[in-house]
Order: C-alpha cells, then structure tokens, then sequence
C-alpha cells in the first residue's frame, strides 16, 4: 500500500489509515482531536504501563532535559549502570541475578543484540537460533525471520539465514529440533502477544529450560511484550521457576520513551567485547531517566500484584460476556477469544472505538487487553460497559 493509500501524503504507508489521531493523554484516558475521550487498554500495545504522562516520568524527563542529552557511548553517563544494577535485580526477582545489560532504542534491537550474543557465545557452527511458530520478535531482516509467522517472511527474501522454528508448547517437537551441534540459542515468549495473547503451556518452559541446560544451549525470553510486571510478576518467565540466559525487555521500560535493553547472564555477556555491538542511542541520559522513574514507580506501586488483582476483575468480566468463549493471558495482559458464529474481532474493536474504548485485534477472533498497570476498578467496569454495547 502506498503512502497515500494509507492516508497520508508524506508517510510511509507501512501501517492501515488511522481511524482517530490522538493529541493527547492522561493516566488511562486519552483524547483526539476533536476533543474526544477515550479510554486506553491497549497502552501503545503494553507500553505506557503507568499510563499516559505520569507525573514522576514527566518530572524525571524535564529535570534531565535541561542537564544532559546525550553523550556517545564512548564515554560513561550517571544513569545507565544504576539503571543497568536495576533491572538485573528485577530479572533475579528481587534479588541480584549477576548479569549484565546492553541498553538499546527498541524491542527488535534488544533481539538483535540477543541474537549476536548468541552467536558470539555459542560460536561457530551452532549459529541457528531456534523459536516458536507464531511468534513475534521484531521487523528488522534478522527479528522477522526469528518471528515464527512465515506469511510475513515472503516478501523480504531472501532473510538472514540461521533461524528455525517450531511448534509453540510441543515439548517433543522442541526436543526433536533442539539439535546441539547447530543451534545454540532458544527464543521464547512466555505469553505470545501478537500471536493471539497465547501463553505457554503449563510446564513447557521448565521442560524447554531442562532441555537447554542438558544440551548446552543458551535459553532466551523476549520480554518485550510481557516484563515488567504486566502479567503478575516482574517476568513471565518467573512464573516457570526457570532461569534464562538471555532477557529482553522494551516497551513498558521506558513508559513511551524508546529504550530497550538485552540482560544476560555475566558468563554469556563476557563472549562480547568492544566494537562486537553497539547503538549510538542506546543507553543515553535521557532515555535512562526516563526508564528510572519508571522502575522507581513500578517498584512502589508493587506492579505484579496490581497486575494480577486488576487483572483478575478484568477476566472474569470479560468471562461474563456472551460472546467471549475464552480468556486467555495473565495479568493484565488478556485475549478474548471470540465464540464461533458471533462478531468479528475487528468489528468488535472499532464499535468499542467508536464507544471510546481502545483495544485491538491482534489475530483473527481475539481481541486484545492491556490497560495501564494503575487502571482502576471502576475503570475496568467502564471498559466492560462499554465494550458490552461494542459486541451489539
């Protein structure tokens, strides 16, 4: 589709024709302009975990704005160790899980930096990174190809070779491909968000885990979508008792702020070594203080168990609809699968927009919840309201 087919004369029309413009927003709530409020439980796709402008990221980024911006990372700042101290404790759910980060500005670039390392470690020969069918890690050539959604692949040909994939929670499967003389890294989702809020089986990440450690591959989780305390605790991975090699979060980190970052264990992090990676942006002053107020926030509200509480009134009202056949997800990260015969997801979604309530359909027949981690009761209860009257 060309730009001016989306819509839009001087954009890339990489992305459909928005059906609003958003000018601007606060806590849950945003407005377009025309001066109509919504509510938001979608959160920029599971980004502005505190909501839209909150106060202590807002005041964090003004006092830096007129400190200090940006500096290469040939030299050191005052924030990207504390932040980096910060999040390995987070990764060892609460405790130092004696590990080392690499910040980057995204997602698809915290899973490049996945992707290398895992190269660089493993070493020669055992080069295949190995995920699951479904799956979603980023539009970079190397992340699409990790992404286990082969229609999206086509028209990109030829991708990076050196990527496999296979059935998402089928533990024979994984042993069969898990061969230690070429892969060396696992990806995972512990919840595959764009693949329809679909979660990993019960014990599918603890077997995956006993068969990595067995055969010496390294074990990664793309956190992106579900860290931070989105779906009841830090990571989602923490919900399996396993311990992973690699984690890489973005998204919520920096609440709207582009920062990512890929966390490994320091004997994993030690195969790189200057000039092996790096990103002119990453881990700048700015982006860094950003994502410090927001851990600092997460931290005080005690994220997971808001996410798990408000989680739970969303579920069951979402549960209570009759046109939801399923929910599926944790936290507050949640898809509700539609029943057969009923309406269309997509449908579904904009009649909720039109009601002012923002969601989305990631697959066919599911439809995507992921308030801000603050969302209230009786804000749960408006969704509901207004997404009952969106089925019709």
């Amino acid at each position: 589709m060309s730009a001016l087919a989306a819509g839009s004369p001087h954009l890339m029309g990489t992305y459909p024709a928005p059906p609003v413009r958003f000018v601007s927003g606060q806590g849950a709530r945003l407005v377009d302009e025309a001066g109509k409020v919504y509510l938001d439980f979608l959160s920029g796709i599971a980004v502005t975990s505190l909501g839209h402008c909150h106060p202590s990221v807002v005041a964090a980024l003004r006092e830096q704005a007129g400190e200090l911006w940006h500096v290469s990372n040939l030299f050191g700042n005052a924030l990207a160790e504390p932040l980096a101290s910060r999040l390995d404790r987070l990764v060892g759910d609460g405790e130092p899980a004696g590990g080392q980060v690499f910040f980057a500005n995204s997602g698809a670039e915290a899973n490049e930096c996945a992707i290398k390392l895992a190269r660089r470690a493993a070493g020669p020969g055992r080069h295949v990174v190995l995920s699951a069918l479904n799956s979603f890690h980023g539009r970079t050539l190397a992340t699409l190809h990790a992404t286990g959604q082969p229609a999206k692949h086509a028209a990109f040909q030829p991708l990076p070779e050196g990527f496999e994939h296979v059935a998402f929670g089928d533990v024979d499967a994984l042993e069969s491909a898990l061969d230690p003389s070429r892969v060396g890294a696992l990806l995972l989702e512990p919840i595959q968000g764009e693949g329809g809020v679909v979660p990993a089986p019960p014990g599918y990440l603890a077997a995956a885990a006993a068969l990595c450690e067995k055969r010496g591959i390294l074990l990664a989780f793309d956190e992106i979508q579900t860290g931070l305390g989105r779906t009841g605790r830090w990571f989602g991975f923490q919900r399996a008792g396993v311990a992973p090699d690699i984690v890489t979060v973005a998204k919520a980190l920096g609440n709207g702020m582009p920062i990512g970052a890929c966390w490994a264990k320091a004997e994993v992090a030690q195969a790189f070594g200057p000039g092996d990676h790096g990103s002119t942006f990453g881990g700048q002053p700015l982006a860094c203080s950003a994502a410090t107020a927001v851990l600092d926030e997460l931290l005080r509200i005690d994220a997971p168990a808001r996410a798990r509480q408000r989680g739970a009134r969303l579920a069951a009202g979402l549960q209570a609809l009759p046109a939801v056949a399923a929910v599926r997800g944790s936290g507050l990260l949640l898809g509700a699968v539609l029943a057969p015969g009923g309406p269309l997801a997509s449908d579904v979604v904009a009649a909720a927009l039109a009601g002012g309530l923002v969601v989305n359909a990631p697959v066919d027949g599911v439809i995507r919840f992921a308030p801000p981690l603050t969302i209230s009761e009786e804000e749960i209860d408006e969704a509901l309201e207004i997404l009952t009257g969106a089925f019709g």
